[in-house]
């Protein structure tokens, strides 16, 4: 197999060789053309600055990632078999292990200065490798293989200092500006000792240099609900968020996954010009168009979870030439390797054949071999530390970091950034603010005007119970199904940001929950001031405050409730299928639909869980208390004489009133505290 040959048999024959050429040329030499269309409107112009310190340990400006002999395999325990009377074996004899291959020996190196893209089709192994490259293997997939940074074997620490991911999904707080989303992640990411001023110069930069000057002050926005940014604009904006501490080495999948080709190329252009600044920039990409390829410094093709080149375009176009298997004139390259190696039903065999003659030929090229050489390198040095030959350069970082808080921010500056950035999204959330007291003003409005000026007689007493349970029911359900979907909707976003050491999860979840207590302590006294008196509740000004009070109680343990329900639900759909179903028993042994004093024994227990119980008996001591006499306007009916008469009727009584607030604040604390373990759960299920 030699350069020069021209008239050799084909090794392998291409499957697009009568197809309909659709794409120019691509430039020799990996530069875009000059007389491209979109090249002038669609250019992305970098003005990165110097390189400085803002978190990377040991003052690494550039690095080289080799990874060798990397291999990864699907593990699955299926049962053997499955019928009953096997159940009294061990489960060694009744359980096996399927592995499945996803990597097979991968060989592979990234320099600084460079953007390497990783292609291939789909299930060619591109995502696999780059959660391998990352140490961020999912469940059920166990990888192994050197990984080295500048040729010493890496560990995950040294590797989390030194590098960004940006992830194929954009996930942020919609409700927040551009400029206000980089200012949270300069205070959370930036090591603790660099000052405010310099953090907002840092922020600044960044926005000029990912082009982000024009929406800095615009709204992310959120997906059909609040309009915001475009696509390629959250995508350089998820670049953004990962260059503020100026990575040497950067990770990236399918950075132009969802954009036109417009976005696509301003994308690619942005990694480019980091790359030329001296990062190491490594990215997944499904089917680039002829102007991204062009873009690419190296190219990594993989084909059945193994390595079929790695290069530079020019390279890669002289390598599968002299395979026989040349790209035809005016057609993208990308898409020629692609096809040629993706595996086409009814000729898996073919397939198999193809991807082995280039694969092997890769491994035994000149490029292969120097790859393959670097490599051994790595791992003859892993050998060396392993056996205590050597101690490993990122050792003692790693050690330093593990030392430290895994949080680069301090407790009270994390408390700060997160509790500032809840504000804004309580503020800024017009559901949250303005329907919502929209909403209680209306219904308290209605209630009043349903049970308007009730006197104290026999069909009073009945009807002001209903109302005082109906105040009780409104502020459950009204602030339950407002804070429902908290914390579920937010959780994709926590589990990243938690797991990438920018907060604590205790500091998210006293955040969030202090960013919304206004709302929650105003909205009950807005309710009980508009329907108190029109309603004729007792008119005392102190019964009336503490009737305010407690309401605003109630509101607060609902909504620890609500919190409960929405940490431990994996959806907001979830969250609100299971809501109902659980509030209902708890409203049922309220003491209204049924009396307290009737209760099954063998149920009491959930009774004592009821903030509907505790609520309604304060209120209504706080209602009846001191009232001496209620008028009967009917003979021959059952009339209660005084406000004691009623509470007795209802099974409560006056020297409950102290434990029934005692019991409110217990549970409110309890269901606060229960709904951060399952936050906590929720965290560690999600690592």
């Amino acid at each position: 197999m030699t350069a020069g040959s021209e008239e050799h048999e084909p090794l392998i024959t291409s499957s697009v060789d009568q197809q309909r050429v659709t794409y120019n040329n691509s430039p020799q030499g990996g530069n875009t053309p000059s007389g491209s269309p979109r090249t002038s409107g669609g250019e992305v112009t970098l003005a990165i600055p110097h390189n400085r310190s803002y978190g990377a340990i040991g003052g690494v400006e550039k690095v080289t990632y080799t990874w060798a002999d990397v291999n990864a395999f699907a593990t699955e325990t299926r049962s053997r078999n499955k019928r009953f009377w096997n159940c009294w074996k061990t489960s060694s004899d009744r359980m096996f292990q399927q592995r499945k291959q996803l990597l097979k020996n991968i060989n592979g190196a990234a320099y600084p200065g460079e953007l390497l893209a990783i292609m291939g089709s789909s299930g060619a192994g591109k995502t696999t490798l780059l959660n391998t490259l990352t140490f961020r293997t999912p469940s059920g997939v166990v990888a192994s293989g050197t990984r080295a940074l500048n040729g010493q074997p890496a560990t995950p620490e040294a590797l989390t200092a030194l590098s960004a991911y940006v992830q194929q999904q954009d996930l942020f707080i919609g409700t927040l500006t551009v400029k206000e989303h980089l200012i949270f992640q300069a205070l959370v990411r930036m090591d603790r000792h660099i000052p405010y001023a310099q953090r907002m110069r840092r922020v600044q930069e960044v926005i000029t240099e990912l082009a982000l000057s024009k929406c800095q002050n615009t709204v992310i926005g959120i997906s059909g609900r609040l309009k915001g940014i475009s696509g390629g604009e959250m995508k350089r904006l998820s670049f953004a968020s990962e260059v503020l501490t100026d990575p040497p080495l950067m990770f990236c999948d399918e950075p132009t996954s969802g954009l036109d080709s417009f976005m696509a190329q301003n994308v690619i252009q942005v990694l480019s010009g980091l790359a030329k600044k001296g990062k190491t920039v490594i990215c997944t990409i499904h089917q680039p168009s002829s102007e991204l390829y062009a873009m690419f410094d190296k190219l990594l093709i993989m084909a059945d979870g193994r390595v079929a080149f790695l290069g530079s375009p020019d390279q890669a176009t002289e390598f599968f030439k002299d395979l026989g298997a040349a790209c035809p004139t005016n057609y993208n390259p990308a898409d020629h390797y692609i096809q040629l190696l993706a595996g086409v039903p009814g000729r898996e065999e073919t397939t198999r054949h193809t991807i082995d003659t280039v694969c092997t030929a890769f491994a035994k090229s000149e490029i292969g071999c120097k790859i393959a050489a670097e490599a051994e390198n790595a791992m003859f040095n892993e050998r060396k530390i392993s056996k205590g030959w050597a101690d490993s350069a990122w050792s003692n970082a790693a050690a330093f970091r593990a030392r430290r808080s895994p949080y680069k921010a301090s407790w009270c500056a994390q408390f700060r950034a997160v509790l500032w950035r809840s504000w804004l999204s309580v503020t800024k959330e017009p559901m949250l603010i303005k329907v919502r007291f929209l909403q209680t003003v209306m219904v308290s409005i209605l209630i009043g005007l349903i049970y308007f000026g009730q006197n104290l007689d026999q069909d009073g007493v009945m009807n002001i119970n209903g109302a005082i349970f109906l105040f009780l029911t409104n502020m459950t359900f009204q602030n339950i199904f407002a804070v429902i979907n908290v914390f579920c909707s937010e959780l994709p976003i926590f589990i990243r940001e938690h797991h990438s050491g920018m907060y604590r999860a205790d500091v998210y979840f006293l955040s969030k929950t202090l960013a919304e207590a206004p709302v929650f302590a105003t909205i009950p006294l807005v309710f009980t001031t508009v329907a108190y008196y029109m309603i004729g509740l007792n008119p005392s000004p102190a019964r009336f405050f503490i009737a305010s009070g407690l309401a605003a109680l109630i509101t607060n343990v609902a909504t620890s409730f609500g919190y409960l329900i929405s940490c431990a639900s994996s959806s907001v759909s979830m969250a609100a299928s299971v809501g109902p179903p659980i509030i209902i028993p708890f409203m049922l042994f309220g003491g209204f639909f049924l009396n307290s004093g009737s209760v099954p024994p063998y149920l009491g227990w959930i009774s004592y869980l009821s903030w509907f119980r505790y609520g309604n008996e304060a209120l209504l001591v706080n209602q009846w208390a001191g009232v001496e006499s209620i008028a009967c306007t009917r003979e021959n009916f059952t009339c209660p004489a005084s406000g004691k008469v009623v509470l007795d009727t209802l099974s409560f009584s006056e020297d409950d009133f102290n434990m029934d607030v005692v019991n409110m604040v217990l549970l409110f604390i309890g269901f606060r505290f229960l709904a951060y373990l399952a936050l906590l759960w929720r965290t560690r299920r999600g690592k």
